[in-house]
């Protein structure tokens, strides 16, 4: 009955911050349903399409999502169910909603263009190289994590080739290659046949089902080096052709597996709670200090997605700003797709805690593993039918979304390769000259920054993440500074930033500082890696570019306070 009860708490709860602040945040920056977004004004074919928001909502809410609101609040359930929860609610109501929301307006009312473009008319042109290259580190290790993630849940042996009596990962290999597949056909229909929306969503999810069951009857074998290597070359060139063919009806479809898994949980915690078919363990709170470090800042670190991510700033302001139709559904696809993600880390909470003596005595593999089997024992026993099926259903809906985040991760990337070294006056590549025109070329910059994230995606998830978290939560912190000093610029109301800003900065300062002095000390080792080297390096390097960030922030405030004396 306490899962039953969390879960109901956290969606109350959550509607109404989505009615009331959501509401009130719209009202005071001044959402215009009459004005033209930069879809409407600066439609190319390419980055620029006006989608319909069932669409771009599917799209915004799948990249998003990726596997960060599974890991992170499994992870750190170990603090216990109630601080996790909490800072879900909160975190995902007052930081990560308010970040993702004014990020797309932001960038909606900056033609669309990147958080760095909107920095540089606040902050200047160097605050504006210095964001790029901070968050280009912080996109490395996107899809490193992710490349890392994906590739664990196809590899299942050495060999190449189909499968009868396919296990779980080989399963859900053949149905992701499916769903590519199917993708591209959805985005033809739609965009050159001009389908309506309605009937082709309703083939494609039938086009899901019947995938789901060619891919449980056959999967699909590749080894874990050659898994790395093919999915480089998929995002390489999913992030190189026009949105409509691949990552728009891509993220829409996923995002059907996504609501139909949390619809799925739901239903399995209802259950659980009358018939005892699974008991949540999690004790309320265990203690100040746990496994993966003491509670602040770890846990505003490790739960991540589930509250709030720097990365959605970058998808907001990326690709669902040039594919927003109206800015009345800003609301809907930038606060409210933040909060559904919030219900989803509570759902993996949940999950994790029907099988948590299992999950904290290491039985399980990964999070996702854990999630999986949590919501697949409230339904039947281990080994059943039943339970083999679910689980290997919310393996693929996980694989899905991290591929999802993945595609786009690696679009962002080459938007803001490209923007490193342009000029003020050179609106493309093609106006640049010399080597400039080379490194802001679209592949160079993508082909450079998937083999650095595929490279280390080699590395174990355990030396990736710790670092992506702490990255990740400070691209958010930046990500408010960035929004709260435009909204200052231009005379709207940004006092809500403030709090939110410098506690986001203030805990992952703090955790790079831990990470920093802990790898530190490990190098003089003759334990030390070179993924200790390469944790060390890029904590420093980020810490700083932060820093100055900052520096540079409080700078501008500092003027926009006196311009109002």
């Amino acid at each position: 009955m306490t899962a039953l009860l969390i879960i109901i708490a956290a969606i109350v709860l959550l509607v109404i911050g989505y009615i009331t602040y959501g509401s009130w945040l719209a009202k005071q920056w001044g959402i215009d349903p009459t004005r033209k977004t930069p879809a409407i004004e600066k439609e190319d074919g390419v980055d620029y399409v006006a989608a319909k928001p069932a669409v771009l909502m599917g799209h915004h809410f799948s990249s998003i999502a990726g596997a960060g609101p599974i890991n992170g609040p499994i992870q750190a359930s170990v603090f216990g169910w109630l601080p996790v929860f909490l800072w879900c609610v909160i975190g995902g109501i007052f930081f990560g909603g308010l970040q993702d929301f004014g990020s797309l307006f932001a960038s909606v009312r900056h033609d669309g263009k990147s958080l760095g473009e909107i920095i540089k008319d606040t902050m200047g042109e160097r605050a504006k190289k210095l964001f790029i290259i901070f968050a280009l580190l912080v996109l490395i290790l996107v899809i490193a994590s992710f490349v890392n993630v994906v590739a664990g849940t196809f590899f299942s042996e050495e060999g190449f080739g189909f499968a009868a009596n396919p296990t779980g990962n080989q399963s859900t290999a053949m149905i992701s290659l499916l769903f590519i597949v199917l993708a591209i056909i959805y985005g033809y229909v739609t965009n050159k046949l001009n389908v309506a929306t309605v009937p082709a969503s309703i083939a494609g999810v039938i086009g899901i089902i019947l995938i789901t069951v060619i891919g449980l009857k056959c999967g699909f074998v590749m080894g874990r080096t050659a898994w790395i290597v093919f999915i480089g070359i998929y995002i390489t060139v999913a992030s190189l052709v026009p949105v409509w063919i691949l990552l728009q009806p891509r993220d829409y479809l996923s995002s059907f597996l996504l609501y139909a898994m949390m619809a799925l949980a739901v239903i399995g915690i209802i259950i659980s709670a009358f018939t005892k078919q699974a008991t949540f363990t999690i004790p309320a709170f265990t203690g100040m200090s746990t496994s993966i470090g003491p509670l602040f800042p770890a846990l505003f670190i490790t739960v991540a997605c589930g509250a709030c991510s720097g990365f959605h700033s970058l998808i907001s302001t990326g690709t669902s700003s040039k594919q927003l139709a109206n800015e009345k559904d800003a609301k809907a696809i930038g606060y409210g797709s933040m909060l559904i993600e919030s219900a989803l880390g509570i759902v993996s909470l949940i999950a994790v805690g029907m099988v948590f003596e299992k999950y904290t005595g290491g039985e399980f593999g990964s999070p996702s593993a854990a999630f999986g089997a949590g919501i697949a024992s409230m339904f039947n026993n281990e080994g059943t039918g039943a339970y083999n099926t679910i689980y290997a259903l919310l393996t693929l809906a996980v694989s899905v979304f991290a591929l999802t985040s993945l595609d786009t991760g690696t679009r962002l990337s080459r938007f803001m390769f490209s923007e490193l070294f342009l000029k003020k006056e050179e609106a493309t590549w093609k106006d640049a000259t010399g080597i400039r025109k080379l490194l802001a070329h679209p592949l160079f910059g993508t082909a450079f920054m998937v083999i650095i994230g595929c490279v280390l995606g080699g590395l174990k998830l355990s030396a990736i993440w710790g670092l992506f978290g702490a990255a990740n939560q400070l691209l958010a912190g930046i990500a408010l500074l960035a929004v709260c000093a435009w909204l200052g610029e231009v005379g709207k109301n940004n006092k809500m930033f403030f709090i939110p800003m410098v506690f986001m900065l203030c805990a992952t300062l703090t955790s790079l500082v831990m990470t920093i002095i802990k790898k530190c000390k490990l190098i003089t080792t003759p334990d030390a890696v070179w993924g200790d080297w390469f944790q060390l390096i890029f904590a420093l390097a980020m810490a700083i570019l932060a820093v100055i960030l900052v520096i540079e922030g409080v700078q501008t405030f500092k003027k926009q306070a006196e311009k109002k004396a």
